[in-house]
This record gives structure tokens, C-alpha cells and sequence, in this order.
């Protein structure tokens, strides 16, 4: 399910993809209200239908909600919208993988 550029989950505009992995896609997207841009992490659609993969997304809300920590992105909502639900976080600029200690 990739989600173009320009379109709306509430009041969040898709700007780009940022990655992808097996609980989810994340994106930039534009926050229309505030004026920032946050990473929208949306549930692939195949899982829309298995209950447990539902309520494992709605866990993850809930424990990032829970936590306040400058090594973790803050949780600033979750977003439903035509069927697309996302965890709308901070985004937090930098690179994409993690490189161990070199040798």
C-alpha cells in the first residue's frame, strides 16, 4: 500500500516515503495544523482485517504514548482516515541505518 504524495490521513499531507518494514510503512507528512512535519507510520492494509495485528498497532500507541525519553520519538496521535490508520510520531532527522563500532 503506498500512499502518494498529496494525500490527506485527516489533517496530515503525505510528503514522501521514508522506509518500510513488516509492521509498517513510514512517511513524512506535512501536520497542516501545527505547520510541522511528522512520520506517519501506516498499517499495511492486508492487516486492516486480522484482529490481532490490530490490536498489536493500538498496543504500540498506547506504550509510546506511556514513554518520555529523548532517545524516542514522541507519539503525537493515532489517525484513522478512509481505512488507513496510522501512529503519527516525531520525526527525527538523521540516517537511516545504525552502524556498529568499527574495527
Amino acid at each position: 500500500m503506498s500512499l502518494p504524495t498529496g494525500k490527506h490521513l485527516g489533517p496530515y499531507e503525505i510528503l514522501a516515503p521514508l522506509g518500510a518494514g513488516g509492521m509498517g510503512e513510514v512517511y513524512r507528512a506535512r501536520d497542516t495544523r501545527l505547520g510541522r512535519d511528522v512520520a506517519a507510520k501506516v498499517l499495511p492494509q492486508v492487516f486492516s482485517s486480522d484482529a490481532e495485528r490490530m490490536a498489536r498497532f493500538e498496543r504500540e500507541a498506547q506504550v509510546l504514548a506511556s514513554l518520555n525519553h529523548p532517545n524516542i520519538a514522541a507519539l503525537y496521535g493515532l489517525e484513522e482516515s478512509e481505512g488507513v490508520r496510522a501512529l503519527v510520531k516525531e520525526l527525527v532527522e538523521g540516517p537511516t541505518t545504525v552502524e556498529g563500532p568499527t574495527t
